[in-house]
């Protein structure tokens, strides 16, 4: 009989069913991904800004300010590498978190000083921070859980809305103060964000003993198996594997669009006076998150059906239809291009619509590659296999500026629309090869009936 006094140990708390945890990482992602976002917000639109405003910038052309960009969330991307590698080898997962968050809050604190030099430095330290911190902290989310809980996706679910919460009111607050009264102090209150993420996590670590701690290489002999061959099944899975990065390039390097040259087309092209007030360019960028917030469960459901009619639903053929709804999101774009030319202004609900379907996309297209790379990727390779996803991501950014810096070459209406063309023909092409493609994994998507 048990003790109905006892008190369990902190770590082993429970909120609303889930280990109390799951909360601390949370509100420290949330507040991670306010910080990120809230500077994403204003990245371009500072760079481009007059040095002669009342706001000044640093007064660069859109193809320079695109072009950082694009290395800048590229490198962000490619530090999840090491910063895994730094995680499985020297740290553990737990204290590589404290050391990105603390690099965080250093980094968005530089950025908070007025000076062009800090700015850099800033970047710096910010893309080495979410390297240590991105790759890692979901990672704990799943040591939260014993393996086969059936609320570990419910956890994973209840940990994306966190980014989400956090994605969404960055640029509406990070945003606002940015524009309106100084671009520093936009990146000050990202600082802000971030240091509160950085305090819940150090005060949380009593909830999260036993998770993410360094295990050391010998406590994994499967690592001696990493010498041996492919065997047949796993050599073409990794063919598809190639298609799956080739496809995550793909998606990013147009979805990307939306903090590099729509963020621009905001601030710039668009008419964004609503009720005689100015809308904020930067309070675009939170229309993503909210679609999701409110549509995810819609996506979800609306797959669930499709399947139970017996139709398709692999995670290659939902991959190739969120690249093609993400890519028509783009027909809209062309359509604003086309009124801009008419009038020198376009309308704001464009850009509802651009976002709206480029989240329709990414509810279809993200949430399952990730999973589908993982029972690709053969056990022995599964950490570098890991790296490649997120470095096929920091590509996808880098081909999102690369595109977006010759629009102002080419024009926004030829730009939008050769995106729209070009993911529509590659994803019906994805679909017309499923077949074949689909032989090449050998089942990896089957699942097991219990008799």
């Amino acid at each position: 009989m048990t003790d109905s006094t006892t008190v369990l140990p902190p770590s082993e708390k429970i909120i609303f069913g889930h280990p109390a945890g799951l909360f601390v990482l949370f509100f420290t992602e949330l507040w991670e991904r306010f910080s990120y976002y809230g500077m994403r917000a204003l990245f371009t639109i500072f760079l481009v800004a007059k040095t002669t405003s009342d706001n000044p910038g640093f007064g660069w052309s859109n193809t320079d300010a695109i072009w950082l960009y694009g290395w800048y969330t590229m490198l962000v991307y490619l530090a999840s590498v090491p910063g895994g590698w730094i995680a499985d080898n020297l740290l553990g997962q737990k204290k590589t978190v404290m050391l990105g968050g603390i690099l965080l809050c250093i980094g968005h604190t530089i950025l908070a000083f007025d000076t062009e030099v800090s700015f850099y430095v800033g970047c710096a330290f910010v893309i080495l921070g979410v390297g240590g911190l991105k790759p890692n902290i979901s990672s704990m989310v799943g040591g939260l859980y014993k393996k086969g809980d059936e609320k570990r996706d419910v956890g994973f679910y209840i940990f994306y809305m966190g980014i989400n919460i956090g994605g969404f009111l960055a640029p509406l607050l990070c945003g606002w103060i940015g524009e309106t009264y100084n671009w520093h102090y936009g990146f000050g209150l990202a600082a802000i964000g971030m240091l509160f993420g950085q305090i819940t996590y150090y005060y949380g670590q009593k909830y999260l003993v036993g998770v993410g701690d360094f295990i050391g290489k010998a406590d994994h002999p499967e690592n001696e198996s990493r010498k041996k061959d492919l065997t047949p099944i796993e050599r073409d899975r990794v063919k598809v594997l190639l298609i799956s990065f080739l496809m995550i390039i793909i998606f990013w390097g147009a979805f990307e669009q939306a903090g590099g040259l729509m963020n621009l087309y905001a601030k710039q092209n668009t008419n964004r006076i609503f009720m005689g007030w100015e809308v904020p360019a930067s309070w675009f960028q939170s229309l993503n998150s909210f679609f999701i917030i409110t549509l995810a469960v819609f996506v979800g459901g609306f797959w669930y059906k499709w399947k139970m009619k017996g139709r398709e639903a692999s995670s290659l053929f939902k991959i190739a239809i969120g690249i093609l709804i993400m890519g028509w999101g783009f027909l809209f774009m062309r359509f604003a291009a086309s009124e801009y030319e008419l009038f020198g202004q376009s309308s704001m609900h464009w850009l509802f619509l651009a976002y709206l379907f480029h989240t329709i996309g990414e509810l279809c297209s993200s949430p399952v590659s990730l999973s589908f790379i993982t029972k690709l990727a053969p056990a022995k390779y599964a950490a570098s296999i890991m790296g490649l996803y997120w470095a096929a991501t920091g590509l996808g950014n880098k081909l999102a500026a690369t595109i977006g810096g010759h629009a102002e070459v080419t024009g926004e209406k030829i730009t939008f629309t050769g995106i729209f063309v070009f993911c529509t023909i590659f994803a019906l092409l994805i679909v017309l090869i499923l077949k074949p493609l689909k032989r090449l994994t050998h089942g990896a998507e089957d699942v097991i009936q219990n008799p």
